[in-house]
């Protein structure tokens, strides 16, 4: 009996110690999102200033990039990646703006069509955690279908630029990614040990902490929803279901096209299935984590 609880304690213990440093690596993974959140919450307690909130948050993006770059907290491939997500992003914002989907009420002088350019930062943020995932996590995928996968997330962000106009297809589009992500498991390192999960899983996962997100930025005045405009309420569930959706896009864009020679004297970590909340897409094989942030 006491050798029993022995065990179960210990395995107990190397399962807690799993989580601490997996929400850990979550922490150093959701650094540029949570440095950019820091900053519209304290642009919110600035006094009247001669430049505009808006302008602001945009030097402040600017120099953030920047500082991750000098730091080598990024590669210059990730910070390609992350530019390409800021310019969708962009795109995403004038066509959404437009059409009433939501608004940027504050003035500013970088505003485009009524979107301020620092709008696209918020989708780099999307692009910088899971670029930092990739290595971080050591990510891996199995059974992954790249042409067919890319060719739905493309369909999918075109749907939710056109479909104001024409029929609205996330529906069946969402029901192809659940079809081409079948049979595909990420992998990813937790210290020593691998664990795995469903494609569609991580998707699903991502997109809520995404929406969760988007409750965070609307509370800060980062954008407002037509049914907060008289005061803030929380995001529609809905948008829980289009950021599972959207991030497929992230997920193809980031996704890294070689794969990374391992160390002399690597060995292959065991897998297991979990802890798996929050974990996101990975590739072909695994990479070793950078050091550092």
């Amino acid at each position: 009996m006491g050798t029993t609880g022995t065990g179960i304690g210990a395995a107990a213990g190397a399962w807690g110690r799993q989580l601490l440093l997996f929400g850990w690596t979550q922490v150093r993974c959701c650094l540029f999102a949570a440095a950019l959140f820091c900053g519209m919450a304290a642009s919110t307690l600035l006094p009247p200033l001669p430049v505009a909130r808006y302008d602001l948050l945009l030097a402040y993006g600017i120099l953030l990039t920047a500082g991750f770059l000098v730091l080598r907290w990024e590669t210059r491939g990730e910070a390609a990646v992350i530019a390409l997500c800021h310019l969708l992003g962009l795109l995403f914002e004038l066509v959404k703006v437009r059409v009433g989907s939501w608004s940027y009420p504050e003035d500013a002088l970088t505003k485009v069509a009524g979107v301020p350019l620092y709008g696209g930062f918020m989708y780099a943020a999307v692009g910088s955690y899971v670029c930092r995932a990739w290595r971080l996590f050591d990510l891996g995928l199995t059974g992954y279908r790249p042409r067919a996968t890319a060719a739905v997330a493309a369909a999918l962000y075109a749907n939710f630029l056109t479909h104001h106009w024409f029929t609205d297809l996330r529906w069946v589009l969402g029901a192809l990614l659940l079809a081409v992500t079948a049979g595909t498991w990420v992998t990813y390192r937790v210290g020593e040990r691998r664990h795995r999960m469903p494609l569609a899983v991580a998707f699903a996962l991502i997109g809520f902490f995404l929406w969760v997100a988007e409750n965070v930025a609307t509370y800060l005045g980062a954008w407002t929803y037509p049914s907060q405009a008289v005061a803030w309420q929380p995001v529609a569930l809905s948008k829980w279901l289009s950021w599972g959706l959207l991030i497929s896009v992230t997920f193809v864009l980031s996704r890294p096209r070689r794969t990374a020679r391992r160390p002399v004297g690597h060995t292959n970590a065991r897998v297991s299935a979990g802890p798996s909340a929050g974990a996101t897409a990975g590739r072909t094989g695994g990479r070793t984590a950078r050091t550092g942030l």
